[in-house]
């Protein structure tokens, strides 16, 4: 347990500057375009700064670091992936699409902006479900994340843990908009930023140096678990071996859904119409892989070397020792830290974990509140326009009790598989009609339509019958055809979005064709 006086001392100031920069945002939300997109007037910094922070939550800190713990450093290709696609080729490919358009069409939500390209109401709710129906998931995620530290480190109980951190967020979010969002974002960017670099210096201290650590996390491998070797683990330095099922694992589920994922992922893809112009884009891709390299290279390492360390102080690998893999990180810095740093990390946790969730819980007010009631109400555009804050606010309130409740549901080790299922889950529906509006000059709603229902429908079927982590769990493959899985080895660890993505491009590309066609 920590120094409960140090303890209030700092998580009071921390708390106080969170009010501070939410009054703000409060006092700077005047309109409804403020309230959803800032005005469109968010420096490049804040802007980065407050991608990366909604980006890198608990769900890679806690969730992946324990992966990464069970796993080993291959899991680092998902940096690369990051950096390339979640940065480079979302800021300037996408982004600066989605900014322009946006703004040529005062599009303030993402299902908005599917809603105006398109020119069909149809494709704004398809957009607005897919959302409402698959981040509540992600966000309890976070959730549990973050009320998994609070109760390791303090020893308060799990569901309170849970229920004030949800009310924290919850407060801010509701009174302050996206203004409010992206400053505590900012500022709880940084905060992660330094306690990530501390913590894998402190690892390294720890462990008696760079090379003494890395060395002795190789010769582990004669350590393995027969269950980790039969599925392909030949080291927590090395790829498994080609093909194995935790090949799979880690490329299909981790590294593809998350890289591709971020692509389409409604709570990012907004930041990009908070700005006024490409330059501050351009000036953010610098800054956010700085902060994507620094956040999910320390988080993958300080996992995987968490096993040389459990292994030398009680003789069990990291994932033994802490029961289940997302236990592993909140363990090991209460374990292997000084007090004053555990302080100092829970705050860059909470941090991390706050960010992503202000994000999500003004994602799926918006998307509830504006994006549905503007599409029930779409003749009266007046009143709409008067009323966006508030049935924003109203909607964020529905979707935060949904998602305290679903968090109070979901099993052990769920953050990092959460966390994968929602952004293939956009991937496979959103991407390639985000791509298609992006791109194509008047595009039509076909094959968009096309797109979003195939890839949506190929990725719940893959789920529900094929993916064992999920069919096995979910139960209705067993009832209907008497086994967890109907397909064999490699389907049943390959992850939907392999055949999910590939279908949806499909179903686009051959109707966008006909109409062609047709004339």
């Amino acid at each position: 347990m920590v120094d409960t006086v140090t303890f209030t001392v700092i998580t009071a100031f921390y708390l106080l500057t969170i009010a501070y920069l939410g009054y703000l945002g409060y006092k700077k939300t005047k309109q409804s375009d403020d309230y959803m997109v800032c005005g469109r007037k968010i420096s490049p910094l804040v802007l980065a700064l407050s991608y990366g922070a909604t980006f890198i939550s608990t769900s890679a800190i806690v969730g992946f670091g324990g992966i990464a713990a069970l796993y080993g450093m291959g899991i680092t290709w998902l940096t690369v992936l990051t950096i390339g696609v979640g940065v480079f080729v979302a800021f300037v490919v996408y982004g600066k699409k989605i900014r322009r358009i946006g703004q040529a069409t005062g599009a303030v939500t993402f299902p908005d902006l599917f809603g105006k390209v398109f020119k069909c109401e149809k494709l704004r709710v398809g957009a607005s479900a897919i959302i409402l129906l698959g981040m509540p998931l992600y966000t309890a995620a976070i959730l549990i994340g973050g009320a998994h530290f609070i109760n390791t480190t303090l020893g308060i109980g799990y569901d309170t843990s849970l229920l004030a951190f949800a009310i924290i967020v919850a407060i801010y979010v509701i009174g302050g908009g996206l203004i409010a969002v992206m400053y505590t974002d900012a500022m709880q960017g940084a905060i992660m930023l330094v306690g990530m670099l501390i913590l894998l210096v402190l690892t390294y201290v720890v462990l008696g140096g760079v090379t003494n650590a890395n060395q002795e996390l190789t010769d582990m491998a004669s350590l393995m678990p027969a269950g980790l070797a039969a599925g392909g683990m030949v080291g927590w330095t090395a790829m498994p071996t080609l093909g194995s099922p935790i090949w799979w694992t880690l490329i299909s589920t981790i590294v593809l859904c998350v890289g591709i994922g971020v692509l389409a992922q409604p709570q990012l893809s907004v930041r990009f119409m908070t700005v006024s112009n490409d330059r501050a884009l351009n000036r953010g891709v610098l800054i956010g892989s700085i902060f994507v390299l620094v956040m999910l290279t320390s988080a993958f390492t300080i996992g995987a070397l968490s096993n040389v360390y459990f292994w030398n102080e009680e003789g069990v690998l990291a994932v033994t020792a802490a029961g289940n893999v997302d236990a592993i990180i909140p363990l090991f810095i209460n374990s292997a830290m000084p007090d004053s740093f555990v302080i100092v990390f829970m705050l860059a946790l909470l941090a991390a974990a706050m960010s992503t969730l202000s994000s999500l819980f003004h994602n799926m007010g918006t998307t509830l509140g504006y994006d549905l009631y503007k599409m029930t109400y779409g003749r009266k555009k007046k009143i709409v326009q008067r009323s966006a804050k508030r049935v924003s606010q109203i909607g964020a309130i529905v979707m935060i009790l949904i998602s305290v409740a679903l968090a109070f549901q979901m099993p052990p080790d769920i953050i990092a598989r959460a966390t994968a299922m929602f952004m293939g889950l956009c991937a496979a529906a959103l991407l390639p009609a985000l791509t298609y509006a992006l791109y194509i000059k008047d595009p039509d709603s076909r094959p968009a339509g096309a797109s979003m229902l195939v890839g949506a429908s190929a990725w719940m079927l893959w789920t529900l019958f094929v993916h064992a982590r999920e069919s096995s769990i979910i139960g209705l493959s067993e009832l209907l055809f008497g086994t967890a899985a109907v397909l064999g080895h490699p389907y049943d660890v390959m992850n939907p979005i392999v055949v999910a993505l590939p279908l949806s491009v499909a179903a686009l590309a051959v109707m966008h064709y006909r109409l062609k066609r047709q004339g």
